[in-house]
């Protein structure tokens, strides 16, 4: 097996989360954090809109796993190429150390282990990896989807994020999640005892036939379980076909039929009030539980606070590579393709034509996009966004109505932060920030 790219150590401690947003909008950098997409599912979930392959491209003899790695490969030295000529090499005074890597799917968890460590060692080579950086793999907590956790730790993985969703079995089968509660136990325990110091929980509420009491319950479940994170998310019903993003070179996959038709079943058993009653109540019992809101779906233990996700937030520069991956570089968001042939066609094109890198697209971010990603990005974070800017012309106007309906409040240290009533009815306010 290729050797981790650290030698396992103890976790290391974590930034704070409350570090101002990247200073120089509009000045381009090197990465701070890189994303790695695995397309791959044993099946595939309805409500799901990531860019996601199941069944034969998944498991069995037609499986396209090798081929993706080695694409993937292909990609992150082509990437690399361009910072190289761009920054100069990995470590130098232009070119820091990557502070986070996040292994995303799909369900990465499925890779062996030898895998990860392979794709870790190109990383650490061509983009260098700070000794104490987070490296986050998400995991299924399906028996046959979990992965062997200890050969993970020992791979270079630091921080594992687990799908569980709900710890309700009848959430989950109308979910379509193949794994029952005690599932999820089963990895968490494997994960400790594997020297994991570092554990995240993914869960869904507004999920159709959910009330508040299994939501309770689920969220009392959770907390036995003793992550160090939890991620909280409203069950997000969208269309990206109607949205235009699913052609050749969109970033998101078409929606298949099933999935449309389960759509269809499951928004009128959604419900905004009793979504609002879930988010309050898990607020309630999470910082009860010693667990820190940082950002609006988002609460830790001190010290475990996603730093990946944070580099999103505070608008870090970062490199993605993957089908349907974004990166970004401080002044352009690019994205590749989600469509798996074409990914593999460019980077390992079978006839030995040169390799490219993928198909996709590239939006410069002008001044006045970038100020308002700022605002809302920050909003956000518990940290917010200085009141001077939010108090001054062009935002005043917006940023009082706010204070009126309660929205937001200013703290001892002059920073605008959301209220609960304001986290919840945030996407209001970001509507008149824009």
């Amino acid at each position: 097996m290729a050797g981790a790219w650290w030698p396992a150590v103890t976790r290391p401690e974590i930034a704070d989360p409350g570090r101002p947003v990247a200073a120089g909008i509009g000045a381009p950098a090197p990465p701070r954090a890189l994303y790695v997409h695995i397309p791959f599912c044993v099946s595939l979930c309805p409500y799901c809109d990531f860019v996601v392959l199941a069944g034969a491209a998944t498991r069995g003899p037609r499986n396209r796993i090798g081929a993706l790695v080695a694409a993937l490969e292909v990609e992150l030295r082509l990437r690399a190429d361009a910072l190289d000529a761009r920054w100069g090499p990995p470590r130098s005074a232009a070119r820091p150390e990557l502070d986070s890597v996040y292994i995303g799917g799909g369900t990465p968890s499925l890779l062996p282990a030898e895998t990860i460590a392979g794709v870790l060692a190109i990383v650490a080579e061509r983009f260098g990896i700070s000794r104490h950086a987070e490296v986050t793999l998400e995991a299924n907590p399906g028996p046959d989807e979990r992965g062997d956790a200890r050969a993970l730790r020992d791979a270079g993985v630091t921080r594992l994020s687990i799908g569980a969703q709900s710890l309700d079995a009848a959430e989950l089968r109308a979910l379509g999640r193949r794994h029952a509660p005690v599932d999820v136990a089963a990895t968490v325990h494997d994960a400790r005892t594997a020297g994991f110091e570092s554990i995240s929980l993914d869960l869904l509420y507004d999920v159709p036939g959910a009330t508040l009491e299994t939501w309770r319950r689920t969220l009392d479940a959770a907390l036995g379980l003793e992550p160090d994170h939890l991620s909280l998310y409203a069950l997000t019903l969208d269309n990206p076909d109607a949205e235009g993003i699913t052609g050749l070179n969109g970033d998101h996959l078409p929606v298949l039929d099933g999935a449309r038709r389960w759509r269809e079943r499951a928004r009128p058993a959604q419900d905004d009030d009793r979504a609002a009653a879930m988010y309050e109540l898990a607020d309630r019992r999470l910082a009860d539980g010693g667990y820190r809101w940082y950002e609006i779906s988002n609460w830790a233990r001190p010290g475990h606070e996603s730093r990946h996700n944070l580099a999103y937030w505070e608008r870090l520069p970062f490199e993605a590579v993957g089908p349907g991956a974004h990166a970004f570089d401080g002044v352009t968001r690019r994205w590749n393709a989600a469509r798996l042939d074409g990914y593999i066609a460019f980077l390992t094109p079978p006839d030995g034509s040169p390799r490219a890198a993928p198909p996709g697209g590239a939006d410069p971010v002008d001044d006045p996009t970038a100020a308002a990603e700022a605002v809302i990005l920050g909003l956000r974070t518990s940290r917010g966004i200085d009141a001077s800017v939010a108090l001054a012309a062009p935002l005043a106007d917006q940023f009082g109505w706010a204070l009126a309906a309660e929205l937001v409040d200013v703290t001892s240290d002059d920073r605008i932060v959301l209220t609960t009533r304001g986290r919840l009815l945030s996407n209001e306010l970001f509507a008149r920030l824009v």
